[in-house]
């Protein structure tokens, strides 16, 4: 893991309250939206990538899923393990996301990206991003990415951006993966500044 990235995220969880994160939304319900096109019946299992300290983990709880919450902030997974506490239905996962997984991640049904893919830059990270989603899901998953737009901004939390289209996330997704359902959609940040998204759901042919 590199220790310069590490480093940053912990800096920002442990200088910043939730509501002072530039991506904080105290309502996932536009995560959500897209998640009942999915119904995934309890037990299902999901996989958060970069789930810091969302809001949306707890409504994925309350709604009875198995989650797999990684996060290359060691801080960030100690803040949101002391707000929902232990569960059998829980895997802690602290790795870089674009960096090969290591054994004993568990398959997963879908998996909900809001605001990490934008912030791999190098090519080699965003394969590895990507190489990573395609051991994960299964066939017949879905996957849910939320990024900057084309249109958005071009930096967040100190960090440059990689920003999307939906053209490119297909593009990068692969032929096995086809587009379900997508949005533009503006979020407004807790400092009311507007970040325009791009929201893309996708499936994974069934296929053995």
């Amino acid at each position: 893991m590199s220790d310069r990235k590490r480093q940053h995220w912990n800096t920002i969880f442990s200088t910043k309250d939730d509501s002072e994160l530039g991506w904080y939304e105290s309502d996932p319900s536009q995560t959500l939206k897209f998640l009942d096109l999915v119904a995934p019946a309890a037990g299902a299992t999901l996989f958060l990538p970069g789930a810091g300290t969302s809001t949306l983990v707890d409504e994925l709880l309350i709604r009875g899923f198995e989650l797999v919450l990684n996060d290359i902030s060691d801080k960030a997974l100690d803040r949101l393990r002391a707000r929902i506490g232990s569960s059998d239905r829980l895997f802690w996962l602290h790795h870089d996301i674009s960096r090969p997984l290591p054994e004993g991640v568990p398959p997963v049904d879908i998996w909900i990206d809001r605001a990490v893919l934008h912030f791999l830059l190098e090519e080699v990270d965003i394969r590895g991003y990507f190489s990573n989603l395609r051991a994960l899901v299964r066939p017949g998953g879905h996957v849910l990415l939320a990024e900057f737009s084309t249109n958005g901004a071009s930096s967040c939390a100190g960090l440059e951006l990689h920003r999307y289209s939906v053209e490119e996330l297909t593009e990068r997704m692969g032929e096995e993966f086809k587009l379900v359902e997508q949005e533009e959609y503006t979020y407004i940040n807790p400092f009311g500044d507007t970040r325009p998204y791009v929201y893309a759901l996708y499936r994974r042919e069934d296929r053995p």
